[in-house]
């Protein structure tokens, strides 16, 4: 049997091979292995303290006035949406075009630079869109203090134990 081996830039050095092929993958765009999504799962790590339960969330580049936390009949929904670079700037975008188009003479007026154009994507393994992520919560959680912060792209949800639930008792035998 014979085995063909096929080597379709054998003059280049090693060094000048890797240079054109990666010349040649970021001339044209990649395309998307799978189709964009409307809708993401963000990742989430359940961690157990002796104060309580921690929820922890990665969601980065979300604004916390993009996520809802609400709890509804023993669930803790966490719900939001991140928006792609190209909706960020088509939002950015539509303000200072409302402006303009309703004759606005102060807006028009000043010297604002030009809104940047759409970005053309490479390649995309982010996923964009809206979330939303629903926990079970134990009868142990005290509703009423649950806290919640998001601070470098982490929502951390603290869930403390409630105190005066009984959850665990010796009954005695007479």
């Amino acid at each position: 049997m014979v085995t063909l081996l096929y080597n379709n830039r054998p003059s280049l050095r090693p060094s000048r091979a890797l240079s054109a092929m990666l010349a040649d993958m970021l001339r044209e765009p990649q395309t998307a292995a799978a189709p964009a999504t409307l809708a993401f799962v963000p990742a989430a790590d359940i961690l157990e303290t002796a104060t309580g339960f921690e929820l922890h969330l990665a969601l980065p580049g979300v604004k916390k006035e993009a996520v809802t936390l609400d709890f509804l009949d023993g669930q803790l929904v966490v719900s939001g949406s991140r928006l792609s670079p190209a909706a960020a700037a088509k939002a950015a975008a539509a303000p200072a075009t409302e402006a303009t188009a309703n004759g606005n003479e102060a807006a028009s007026a000043e010297v604002t630079p030009e809104a940047p154009a759409t970005p053309k994507f490479r390649r995309t393994e982010t996923s964009y869109g809206q979330f939303s992520r629903t926990f079970r919560l134990p009868e142990t959680v005290n509703v009423k203090a649950i806290a919640a912060e998001l601070t470098d792209g982490i929502l951390r949800i603290k869930l403390p134990f409630d105190t005066e639930k009984v959850t665990t008792q010796h009954i005695a035998i007479r």
